[in-house]
């Protein structure tokens, strides 16, 4: 294996090696090249029975460790490309017996250039559909469960960290349900996109030293392998762009947006006992100790696992953008990092969409009189008589409120009586649309 044995001296040396996803993603195209080529008559049936039993072998991560090529290489993929064609081609050589060449055979009809943009595509749409989508699917069912099951649990709204107006805990978890499902939904259209796949445009994407049915036949391989509906793309926008790659970041970074919120949200809720808002208890991090000094003490410590994995996610998507910019002409330039890092988002968000559905929203435990008393006690109660006496008058009362006065004492001195009071200070109809006072 010369190139593979040449190729580290020059590239970077970081021990940043290609995730399963996209030697999975090599080996199914290198499988269905060699088996279109031998359909066609362009390759011995022997060698393209060869390469196809050791792509196989590639697919199911048996030379995992001999792929050691960095992520960190030329801007192509070539030293991945050229990694696997020598693990097949040697490979192939012991199964077949005759000599398989890693270019000449295993290579044909291909470059670089179309494969590793190809394989990138690949390995992000399997990785959407076996791990992010499904975790996607999990954190929404999560919130809306858990959000119907909280909604008339009423708690003091905050704007500005400051108390506001009532709402239910059922309503902040079904707004990040919403918010989460938007986002499986332009993942989802998204991936249609990046489904197009631009194998066969060889070098510069004029399909040169290719048949010229070679990317639909190959493409039509891919999906009886992995039933995705993969499909040709424009061979010279797939090799020059990588802009679909980053609209898919751009849905991974919002939903790290998302996320990041979710997590700061209950983190406050979860703050206290003593000292914080202490409005729900988090049973599952208790399993472990929340310091290595002060006993006894629990901290959220999934949720700022998943904040981490926020920053990550957002960090990588600016790589992403950054990489997605090299290039000029007939090729881009940042194609591994683009498909390390985007494989490397899914799987991130994937994992902390699962552990925040398991272990923090499904687990948690509302403090529902906690979580009343300072609804009834916001200054901002004043709101409900507003549209009354006015926004200056009722302004004058919630610096009152905010100090000494009660709302209850400020209606009396309004002129209600305490039927009408109790009707107007129902909590029930303050998380509505609706003017109580009137």
């Amino acid at each position: 294996m010369k190139y593979t044995e040449t190729a580290p001296k020059l590239f970077m040396n970081t021990g940043t090696k290609f995730p399963r996803q996209i030697i999975w993603a090599m080996g199914a195209i290198k499988y269905s090249c060699a088996k279109v080529n031998g359909e066609l008559g362009l390759l011995d049936q022997q060698i393209a029975q060869a390469i196809m039993k050791a792509s196989e072998e590639v697919m199911e991560g048996k030379f995992d460790s001999k792929v050691i090529v960095d992520v960190f290489q030329t801007g192509s993929g070539t030293g991945l490309n050229m990694n696997i064609n020598e693990i097949i081609a040697e490979r192939a050589t012991e199964i077949s017996g005759k000599k398989v060449h890693p270019n000449d055979h295993v290579n044909l009809g291909q470059s670089s250039n179309d494969t590793v943009p190809t394989a990138i595509r690949i390995a992000s749409v399997k990785t959407a559909y076996e791990l992010l989508i499904p975790a996607y699917e999990k954190i929404i069912t999560s919130l809306d469960k858990k959000g119907q099951e909280f909604n008339d649990i009423i708690k003091s709204g905050r704007t500005h960290l400051r108390d506001a107006l009532p709402v239910t805990l059922g309503q902040e978890l079904l707004s990040y349900a919403d918010a989460f499902q938007h986002d499986l939904e332009k993942l989802k259209e998204i991936l249609e996109y990046v489904k197009e796949l631009p194998i066969g445009g060889t070098a510069v994407g004029t399909g040169l030293n290719a048949h010229p049915e070679f990317q639909e036949r190959v493409v039509n391989e891919i999906n009886k392998i992995a039933s995705m509906g993969f499909k040709p793309a424009n061979k010279f926008r797939g090799l020059k762009l990588l802009t679909d790659m980053l609209m898919l970041s751009g849905v991974l970074r919002t939903s790290a947006v998302n996320l990041y919120r979710l997590g700061q949200d209950i983190r406050l809720m979860f703050s206290g006992p003593m000292t914080g808002f202490n409005e729900i208890e988090l049973p599952s991090q208790e399993e472990i100790a929340g310091s290595s000094i002060m006993p006894g003490k629990t901290n959220p410590v999934t949720v700022e696992a998943s904040l981490l994995v926020s920053a990550q996610v957002i960090g990588l998507d600016h790589a992403i953008q950054f990489a997605s910019m090299l290039g000029e002409f007939e090729l881009a330039m940042g194609v591994p990092l683009v498909g390390y890092d985007l494989v490397m988002e899914e799987t991130l968000l994937a994992e902390a969409f699962s552990k925040m559905s398991d272990l923090v929203i499904n687990g948690m435990v509302p403090n529902v009189e906690k979580m009343r008393r300072y609804a009834e006690s916001s200054p901002s109660l004043v709101t409900i008589i507003s549209p009354i006496i006015g926004y200056d008058k009722a302004s004058q009362i919630g610096k009152q409120l905010a100090k000494e006065m009660s709302i209850r004492e400020a209606l009396r001195e309004l002129g209600y009586k305490d039927e009408e009071i109790n009707t107007i200070l129902d909590l029930k109809r303050l998380v509505k649309p609706g003017f109580p006072a009137k």
